[in-house]
């Protein structure tokens, strides 16, 4: 599974580019979800969950602070065993709101 680059982003933390976008749409409530891949090379998908959007955020076109919310994702999934470069199955990661 791959992400496509349309409404992607790109994003480097610590020397490697990922891409990444939200899995839901900003304006609806629930967690905020993303799907994050390496950038360069075809492998595991993390499915990361943070949280739930704080009340101020509905209605906004975009959560504020995303690209450091994904970096810090990133680097947690990274600490709890994810390996973006092997193939496989999707990563889960749920952290709470403070991601």
């Amino acid at each position: 599974m791959t992400l496509a680059k349309k409404r992607s982003r790109l994003i480097t933390v610590d020397g490697v580019v990922y891409r990444w976008r939200v899995r839901r749409r900003p304006a609806q409530q629930g967690p905020l979800s993303f799907a994050i891949e390496r950038a360069d090379r075809r492998g595991t998908v993390l499915i990361a969950t943070a949280g739930t959007r704080p009340a101020e955020w509905v209605g906004t076109a975009s959560p504020p602070a995303v690209p450091s919310i994904v970096a810090g994702l990133i680097r947690r999934a990274r600490d709890e065993g994810w390996q973006p470069e092997q193939p496989g199955s999707a990563f889960p990661l749920t952290v709470g709101p403070e991601a």
